[in-house]
């Protein structure tokens, strides 16, 4: 059993706590909301604090999947952070997706206090974090990493070590480019079959099992087709993540054409009233043209 603190009780943070608490560790939850922590503990076992300094006091891992890089580093620093309560030798694993560059702040800030910082974050959405079947993608010290690993595997159908502080967000960005290049090519395929008189269902039933075949595909083609856009990831939370992506491409020279035209057709379903939508609205987006 391990003593593990989780800040941040959203769609993914609360049940990833949970999971956690289920496999017999000792669990104590921070929100924002204070409300929702005290809900999960109704639901779950576990204890709830107030500050995020308080849930990591006397904690081995301090797990965190909240926001932004804003939100990260207010749950982090200052007097009422998790670093303020955090002893020599424990263990603090972001599941935040959020910039290289505020990873490497707090991978730097932690090292100074004595305690290790892994950036960990994933994919799979609510229901990879409901069913434990995530893929987390880690960056950090191997020693840190080594010691994060099976507690992570909780609730991971896979979860690698990709390289030093920052490699787990990098290749969370490569995830997200992947993602927005796939939902934007099956949207326009459903929307060309649609226009074109076509079954939609029937057409992907073919094309699913040829080279055309993809998670997004086999996933997110009928609740398009039905005009269902609440099953998953928001295009809000699309559009702060592309952002980084961008960003970052700005900085090592890669060149994102797609990923730069995909975020504005994100932007488009936003000014359409769905940035709460999920990814696959861009389908929607194309239906309103």
């Amino acid at each position: 059993m391990t003593k593990i603190a989780f800040l941040g009780l959203g769609v993914m943070g609360h049940p990833m706590a949970g999971h956690l608490q289920a496999a017999g560790h000792d669990v104590t939850v921070y929100n924002r909301t204070a409300a929702k922590a005290d809900a999960w503990v109704e639901q779950h076992g576990g204890k709830s604090a107030l500050t995020p300094a308080r849930a990591a006091k006397g904690a081995e891992l301090i797990m965190a999947c909240v926001g932004n890089d804003d939100d990260l580093r207010s749950v982090c620093l200052g007097d009422e952070g998790a670093f303020a309560g955090m002893d020599g030798g424990s263990l603090f694993v972001d599941h935040t997706t959020v910039s290289s560059k505020v990873t490497h702040e707090l991978y730097a800030s932690a090292k100074s206090h004595g305690f290790g910082f892994v950036d960990a974050p994933v994919s799979g959405g609510q229901a990879g974090a409901e069913n434990g079947q995530l893929s987390i993608m880690c960056g950090g010290d191997q020693t840190d990493y080594d010691q994060a690993e099976p507690v992570m595997n909780v609730y991971a159908k896979l979860c690698r070590r990709i390289g030093d502080s920052g490699a787990g967000q990098l290749t969370k960005m490569a995830n997200q480019i992947a993602i927005a290049g796939l939902v934007q090519g099956l949207s326009e395929a459903l929307h060309f079959a649609t226009r074109a008189g076509l079954d939609g269902r029937d057409v992907v039933e073919v094309i699913s099992q040829g080279a055309a075949g993809s998670w997004q595909m086999a996933n997110r083609y009928e609740t398009m087709l039905d005009d269902h856009f609440d099953h998953g990831f928001a295009v809000d939370w699309m559009r702060k993540d592309l952002g980084i992506c961008l960003d970052t491409a700005d900085e090592n020279g890669a060149s994102l054409p797609v990923t730069a035209l995909v975020d504005q057709f994100y932007k488009d379903v936003q000014k359409l009233g769905g940035g709460r939508w999920d990814t696959s609205s861009l389908y929607k987006r194309l239906q309103s043209t």
